[in-house]
């Protein structure tokens, strides 16, 4: 099994920017990619950022924070980081780590195809 822990979440200031860290431990060998993903009150659990976790790490953001968030890894350390910029109100959420073993790379985006995630960890922005 996989398991992840999430760190870094916190109040900011619009324009302020935040780093989540996710550290993985147990088989992480067939995780074939991370993702973050955030659901705000009301709200679906919305895709932000996915990696692959072997390989040269290739990665995909959503509009909404593309320019913005940055996904990193560190297999050595087991991490995966979050970094985020210019952050807005409209960002706040609590944001989950997740890893997949899924091969299928064109449903990474979907958070249903993840079968291990994170505690959740919440980013609030204000204005």
């Amino acid at each position: 099994q996989v398991h992840l822990v999430e760190s870094g979440g916190g109040l900011v200031q619009t324009g302020g920017s935040l780093r989540l860290s996710c550290a993985a431990s147990g088989r992480t060998i067939h995780v074939n990619a991370m993702g973050w993903f955030r659901q705000a009150p009301g709200n679906e659990r919305e895709f932000i950022a996915r990696i692959t976790w072997s390989g040269g790490g290739s990665t995909v953001y959503a509009d909404s924070v593309k320019d913005r968030f940055t996904i990193s890894r560190d297999n050595a350390k087991n991490t995966v980081d979050l970094q985020m910029n210019s952050l807005k109100p409209e960002d706040t959420a609590v944001y989950y780590c997740a890893a997949t073993d899924s091969s299928i790379w064109y449903r990474w985006q979907n958070s249903d195809y993840y079968n291990y995630w994170g505690q959740g960890a919440q980013v609030t922005v204000s204005s």
